[in-house]
């Protein structure tokens, strides 16, 4: 079942240049129970499709057109009060950068504690009693001493499992990751995968989690949407996209993500030409630098694996 489907999806903004279509007619679900990745480059898109779902908008962004539907509800139409009741606590979301995300001069306590405050209804006793639950959830093995703590005083792996412990805090029923690992060392975040891994078991919620690094994308989803310019190109369950990855930009993304030798880097430039130039046996996509400028169908590979193309 669907816990949130997004329709048709044009996120906007207006700058001095114009419009920007920063997501541009985009539709995927997240289904109840699973994972959903979002995997593309810097500036694909992933982040603003997050940013649209809860309305976290710059002053210039708007949504031009669609439905965002989660849990049967029309987010898009919902006034900024009822939003508020669905941010943080039926929806919660760890952003990017651990170091920064928390406010520099609160202490740990006292930043969880207004979370349960505010959406819990709780007190101050019971949202600390809670506040050192979460804490002891992400494997925090002192969370009295960490409750007490300024986040200057944490270190990278400890910000995010406190990140973590506040997304979850009000047991919401999706959490989106925005590339939560990305400014960890590689040892935390495999630490940091797992935890989420065991948590999502643990709280029974659902993840969308945005990344452009495929190897994090191959232990966490279960679906994968590929993102570029703002479009989906190709989506589907994780092992048919890892076997059968059938877009030109998809491809690419596997390439580097396989490509581990010195020569092979060298090579780049030669590999992208040739990639993007290719023709594949079942599809034409002709010039691909034009490709998400036309019109577009999408193309079955295998049950539920689906590319945007131009049949032959």
């Amino acid at each position: 079942m669907s816990l949130l489907e997004i329709k048709n999806l044009h996120t906007y903004f207006d700058t001095r240049r114009g419009v920007v279509k920063a997501v541009n007619g985009i539709s995927f679900k997240v289904e109840e129970g699973r994972t959903l990745g979002i995997v593309g480059e810097s500036g694909s898109g992933k982040s603003q499709t997050a940013m649209s779902i809860l309305k976290l908008f710059e002053s210039n962004q708007y949504i031009a057109e669609g439905e965002i539907v989660f849990d049967g509800k029309v987010l898009n139409e919902l006034s900024e009060k009822e939003l508020l009741k669905v941010r943080g606590n039926e929806i919660s979301m760890i952003f990017q950068e651990p170091m920064t995300s928390l406010n520099p001069v609160f202490t740990v306590e006292r930043q969880l504690n207004e979370v349960l405050i505010l959406h819990q209804g709780m007190d101050k006793k019971q949202a600390s009693q809670k506040t050192k639950e979460m804490l002891e959830s992400v494997k925090i093995s002192n969370p009295e001493a960490v409750m007490k703590q300024y986040p200057h005083e944490l270190s990278g792996g400890m910000s995010q499992r406190v990140m973590i412990a506040m997304a979850l805090a009000c047991n919401p029923k999706l959490l989106i990751a925005d590339e939560p690992t990305t400014a960890l060392d590689v040892i935390i975040q495999a630490e940091i995968l797992k935890l989420m891994n065991d948590l999502k078991d643990d709280f029974n919620t659902s993840i969308m989690f945005i990344t452009h690094d495929l190897g994090v994308i191959s232990q966490m989803a279960d679906d994968v949407i590929v993102m570029h310019r703002g479009k989906i190109v190709e989506s589907g369950p994780i092992l048919s996209i890892f076997d059968h990855a059938t877009h030109p930009y998809t491809k690419r993304l596997m390439a580097a993500f396989l490509r581990t030798d010195i020569s092979s880097r060298r090579d780049e430039k030669e590999i992208e030409e040739d990639l993007f130039s290719a023709e594949n046996d079942k599809f034409d996509f002709k010039n691909y630098r034009e490709f998400n400028e036309a019109d577009s169908e999408w193309y079955e590979v295998s049950p539920n694996h689906f590319v945007a193309c131009r049949l032959k």
